[in-house]
């Protein structure tokens, strides 16, 4: 089947999207949050999208353009790629309307989301893992679709999806006032998009912010190429927004309505996962996470006006938070990695315990990488400190101490015996 037309995104088919999600969908929370207010030094609420049917705004979309079928086509059936949350919303859809379907997703989506499609969809939908990427998870769909005749259901880039998305800004709109900060997470680009429609309609005058991955910039590409292009390299950590290419529908949209795109570091991502988890008793997802974090780290400093945060999901697997520890302290300076030559002879680890290791300062990994001989033995040790700020002593004893030692920055392959 073919792509649906290029059709204009108006505020009116988000009005009629709401509609017709007012039955479904619930209304999530718009709440302030002290920990961000007293950070940013004015008053900064957060829409709460990961209370959201599915823990996550993606069933707005889903069910919007679903239940909008035709009878014929809904006996085509659906089918979709999805780095998870899309495909939990979908799955709702078909579960509530009766409809067949079909989620593809790619083999880095987290075991958590492949079981939760399954149960929402209650018997109507088949999850399929295909691929390592969610590009590669949509080629395998998009060849489905051709070859069923089923009818595809895009996670961003098909105006009856943004609209469902853009019902957010809807809810959202009611607390804001012009002169406000409206910072929204980024993938491909659909959520943005919609809300960008509708405010630009309701409040002109409000800053509309993307926050999208250092290590999954779509947006931005695009808009420094002038159109969608294809990333040449894709961190996939933030799953949910890790997206090669952005939307054919949702690029202009951005172009033309969003002041500005920001990325954000995952060790900054992680760090405040982490605060939201443990100051706040919100479970984030990575890319549930962009816009507070985007607040905290990339937001321009405008004194003036609120500032709206979209936590756009809460989908996270629990194994996932050793890596997501790890990434943190890396970012915060708490964690460093060495490669130290130990002789092989009594006493030399207790040399490098007693004159190197500092008060607070702790050995968190220790492992022998190779042995060169019968006198040396070189091994990965990583160490934790208590304040960011005792680097320096640290790499003070470290020079002069007998031993040889050799630094190993972040993004060196030895990290992955660490992440």
């Amino acid at each position: 089947m073919a792509e649906p037309p290029m059709t204009s995104l108006t505020p009116e088919l988000i009005q009629e999207a709401a509609t017709r999600l007012r039955p479904v969908a619930r209304r999530t929370p718009f709440e302030t949050n002290d920990r961000l207010t007293g950070l940013l030094g004015r008053p900064v609420r957060i829409k709460r999208e990961d209370t959201q049917l599915c823990r996550s705004y993606k069933v707005r979309g889903a069910f919007n353009l679903i239940s909008s079928l035709s009878a014929e086509e809904r006996r085509a059936g659906v089918v979709c790629a999805s780095a998870g949350n899309h495909g939990q919303g979908v799955a709702f859809a078909c579960r509530h309307l009766g409809i067949r379907g079909r989620v593809f997703v790619p083999a880095n989506t987290p075991r958590q989301k492949h079981q939760r499609i399954t149960a929402i969809g209650g018997g109507y939908v088949d999850v399929v893992v295909a691929g390592n990427s969610y590009d590669e998870a949509a080629t395998a769909a998009a060849w489905n679709r051709d070859e069923t005749g089923a009818v595809y259901v895009h996670p961003f880039d098909d105006v009856r999806t943004i609209a469902g998305q853009g019902t957010v800004a809807v809810e959202l709109a009611e607390h804001l006032t012009d002169g406000d900060t409206v910072v929204v997470p980024v993938g491909g680009g659909g959520l943005i998009s919609g809300m960008a429609v509708w405010l630009r309609a309701v409040l002109p005058r409000v800053r509309i912010v993307g926050a999208e991955p250092a290590g999954a910039a779509s947006m931005r590409a695009a808009l420094a190429a002038g159109g969608p292009t294809r990333l040449a390299k894709l961190d996939t950590f933030v799953d949910g927004a890790a997206v090669g290419e952005v939307g054919q529908h949702t690029f202009p949209l951005v172009r033309d309505l969003v002041d500005e795109i920001v990325t954000v570091d995952e060790g900054a991502l992680c760090t405040e996962m982490l605060d939201l988890y443990q100051a706040d008793g919100i479970i984030a997802e990575p890319a549930g996470a962009l816009a507070t974090a985007a607040a905290r780290t990339a937001l321009p400093a405008q004194p003036a006006g609120a500032v709206a945060c979209v936590v756009s999901g809460g989908n996270n697997d629990v194994s996932r938070y050793p890596e997501i520890v790890e990434r943190s302290q890396l970012y915060l300076g708490l964690r460093h990695y060495f490669l130290v030559t130990f002789p092989q002879r009594p006493g030399a680890l207790r040399h490098f315990l007693d004159a190197v290791l500092g008060k607070g300062e702790d050995i968190i990994v220790f492992e022998y990488v190779k042995k060169n001989n019968r006198e040396t033995g070189p091994a990965l040790v990583g160490i934790e400190l208590e304040n960011a700020e005792d680097l320096g002593g640290l790499l003070d004893r470290l020079s002069a101490s007998p031993l040889r030692t050799e630094r190993i920055p972040p993004g060196s392959p030895l990290f992955s015996f660490v992440l």
